[in-house]
């Protein structure tokens, strides 16, 4: 936890364009008020681990993150740079999995163990759309680490997975029998000559 709250002290927040900047705006004014709030019933309820520092104006979020008990987890998707840490046992592993599963949300899991026995067990388990082991879990390469989820985070296809573009598309036919109204049928089956 020390080693966490130190690199989050160590994050520039600003301007995505200046080359040292490591995170930048969040994106709008709404996103940025909905995540201040959440922080701040994180402060009220939770343990502070550690937390950067932004810029006074524009939509700027710290990344901050807070260990808190697993049944005070938000029920929703937080959409920012918000760490939520829940310390459990491995014993309880089948509970952590079985609470993440009944969220019904299933965008991305990060895990992060030396135990492959502990690793295997999550995947196996968890029902996500992307799992990322020991390493970051953003900026999925489209067309290499396709982007897309399960449940309440997904819409079917993954975004650059070879099915992809057919979430972009709707099937339809249009079927008429002309005989019914009336129709020569005969016209439809000769030969043109």
């Amino acid at each position: 936890m020390r080693l966490l709250a130190g690199a989050l002290a160590e994050l520039k927040v600003g301007d995505p364009a200046e080359p040292d900047t490591d995170i930048g705006p969040v994106i709008d004014a709404p996103a940025r008020e909905a995540l201040v709030r959440h922080i701040g019933k994180l402060r009220a309820a939770a343990r502070l681990i550690g937390e950067a520092k932004a810029p006074a104006s524009g939509n700027y979020v710290a990344p901050v993150a807070f260990e808190l008990p697993i049944e005070a987890l938000p029920k929703t998707e937080v959409f920012g740079p918000v760490l939520h840490v829940c310390a459990f046992r491995r014993s309880n592993l089948g509970s952590v999995l079985q609470w993440i599963g009944d969220t019904r949300y299933g965008l991305t899991l990060g895990v992060h163990s030396r135990i492959q026995s502990f690793v295997d067990s999550v995947v196996r388990e968890a029902r996500v759309g992307n799992i990322y082991v020991n390493r970051s879990m953003i900026g999925a390469v489209v067309g290499v680490q396709p982007f897309g989820g399960e449940g309440l985070s997904g819409t079917g296809p993954k975004a650059g997975g070879p099915h992809y573009l057919f979430r972009f598309a709707t099937e339809r036919t249009l079927t008429v029998n002309t005989a019914a109204v009336g129709g020569v049928t005969e016209l439809l089956t000769r030969p043109l000559s």
